[in-house]
């Protein structure tokens, strides 16, 4: 039994013996030597060796340019004065767009009622083909949830 245990201690000495040079010589290689290949490491970050600069490439800007008349340059700090006029002359993107909406909504209600409305009445089965600027005449159920919908919405 003596011999055992001798033995398994001069086997374990000896596994020591040969562990500890090689963990000594895996030591001395870092993190740094590994590098991975492929765009997706890259992506990730993984892949040191091959970053791109920290710096982003920008476009060349356009140089300044300078009025053509620098005397009716305005001071800095003092607000540019407008004249009433030149406010009035402007147009309110979104109040075109009201009101040529309005105008669709009007054009498509009169169309309907010729070619939809009255054709019905008068048998016409060709009238559910109806289309006017809007869409066609015949309601479905996806007309009235849109006319649900935007019935809610509060108009300034």
């Amino acid at each position: 039994m003596a011999k055992s245990l001798t033995s398994r201690r001069l086997r374990a000495r000896i596994a020591l013996l040969v562990a500890v040079p090689f963990a000594v010589s895996l030591a001395g290689c870092s993190g740094d030597d590994v590098e991975l290949n492929g765009k997706i490491f890259d992506a990730v970050g993984l892949n040191s060796g091959s970053a791109k600069s920290a710096e982003p490439k920008l476009a060349a800007r356009a140089p300044l340019v300078m009025p053509p008349n620098p005397e009716r340059v305005p001071e800095p700090g003092v607000p540019p004065e407008v004249a009433a006029s030149e406010v009035a002359t402007l147009q309110d993107p979104d109040k075109v767009a009201k009101t040529s909406r309005v105008e669709l909504e009007r054009q498509q209600a009169e169309y309907c009622k010729v070619h939809y409305e009255q054709a019905k009445a008068r048998g016409d089965n060709d009238a559910d083909q109806a289309s006017g600027p809007l869409g066609p005449c015949r309601g479905s159920v996806l007309s009235a949830i849109k006319t649900w919908t935007d019935s809610g919405e509060s108009e300034e």
